[in-house]
């Protein structure tokens, strides 16, 4: 395993809602990803997702209550919880998630991606 620069990992891509993996320990993937806009509303039914800004502003609308989210700043939606993330400018995000979980549940929609990439 070799060190990982988050900041030179974000500089190779640049399309929004589209996580990378960047590394794997103990079940659990470590994502990164540039969002911008409005998500899905969706839910993971048998999984936690942790959701920390590296760089600008993250909205995480849940039913009852909207977090928000500054750089340094995360927040760990309970297994369960239906959310919308929302990022009103571009936003850096790391995300861990147990490995093959969906990326908007149950929800198909033009951003459900099936498969992610390795950078």
């Amino acid at each position: 395993m070799n060190k990982i620069s988050l900041l030179k990992k974000f500089e190779l891509f640049n399309e929004h809602w589209t996580p990378k993996i960047i590394g794997e320990l103990n079940g659990q993937q470590v994502k990164i990803a540039k969002v911008k806009g409005e998500f899905v509303w969706h839910d993971h039914a048998n999984e936690d997702e942790l959701f920390m800004v590296i760089k600008g502003r993250l909205i995480i609308h849940l039913r009852d209550q909207t977090i928000e989210l500054n750089e340094g700043e995360l927040y760990i939606v309970p297994k369960g919880v239906e959310h919308k993330p929302e990022a009103p400018e571009e936003c850096w995000i790391l995300l861990f998630e147990p490995q093959h979980i969906a990326h908007t549940g149950e929800v198909i929609s033009d951003l459900t991606k099936v498969s992610e990439d390795w950078i």
